[in-house]
């Protein structure tokens, strides 16, 4: 496994080859404050190369998962000739992250327990696959306190659709987890954190019988579809499939298709 940066407000549990990163801010209720995007930022460059690690889940020490934006931080400077600049400069670094969740080669799954609010959904958005407690809270919360849900809105949108987007960030609506299949928000509702092991058990039998190059391969498709046109798309796929299929995982893959076996990366877990 790549050596992880040390972090105050990340813990990172490994366990055979899922990794498990926890935000660990309970104070804040694991806002997304400068420190803890830097750190978060830092494990993900760390484990992107590393094709040991099959999957990764997002979660929240202190039972929530993100409340968002530092908002505490945000009351500091917003006047002075540098603030509109600054700003920015902050806000798209959060574009930058949101970027490195959904493009991780691995298969990433938030699991959210107490609540996901504003840039916190959005965060759980940019996961593959998001699994969340019934009695969870969320809510788009930015046009109530007069901000923007600026880098998130297109994250939202992809999951949503764009009309439930509309009524989510336009009105503040708040929502339980058992609700969030009604909005495109998750792919699976639990109890506790009991059902939450029963699904990813269920979903790591798939996932370890998949090629982790692979994997990765298809995100990056996935994700430059929508900023292509039908051409581009054509060509950037064509591109990928000649890639993966003369790779060595490739060559394994077809063999043990032909040889009637398991290829080399298949575990049994």
């Amino acid at each position: 496994m790549a050596d992880l940066p040390k972090t105050e407000k990340l813990l990172c549990e490994r366990d055979g080859g899922w990794l498990t990163i926890w935000f660990n801010s309970p104070g804040n209720r694991n806002a997304l404050s400068s420190q803890l995007t830097e750190e978060f930022m830092s494990v993900l460059r760390a484990v992107k190369d590393d094709r040991s690690i099959r999957g990764v889940t997002l979660r929240g020490k202190g039972g929530v998962f993100c409340a968002g934006g530092d908002l505490k931080s945000f009351s500091v400077g917003q006047s002075g000739d540098d603030a509109h600049a600054k700003f920015k400069q902050m806000n798209y670094e959060a574009g930058e992250l949101f970027d490195l969740v959904m493009g991780l080669p691995q298969v990433v799954v938030a699991y959210v327990q107490g609540a996901a609010i504003a840039g916190g959904l959005g965060l759980m958005c940019c996961a593959d696959i998001i699994i969340v407690e019934k009695d969870a809270k969320f809510s788009l919360t930015e046009t109530m306190i007069g901000i923007a849900p600026a880098q998130i809105a297109p994250i939202v949108v992809a999951r949503t659709g764009l009309h439930i987007a509309r009524r989510i960030m336009l009105t503040g609506a708040r929502f339980l987890g058992e609700d969030t299949p009604d909005y495109n928000l998750s792919d699976y509702v639990v109890e506790d954190e009991v059902g939450y092991d029963a699904v990813l058990k269920g979903l790591k039998k798939g996932i370890y019988k998949c090629a982790s190059g692979a994997i990765g391969m298809t995100k990056e498709i996935l994700m430059a579809t929508a900023h292509l046109d039908r051409e581009g798309q054509k060509q950037f796929a064509a591109g990928k499939f000649a890639d993966a299929i003369t790779s060595e995982e490739g060559r394994e893959g077809i063999a043990s298709f032909v040889e009637k076996r398991k290829p080399n990366w298949a575990e049994d877990v």
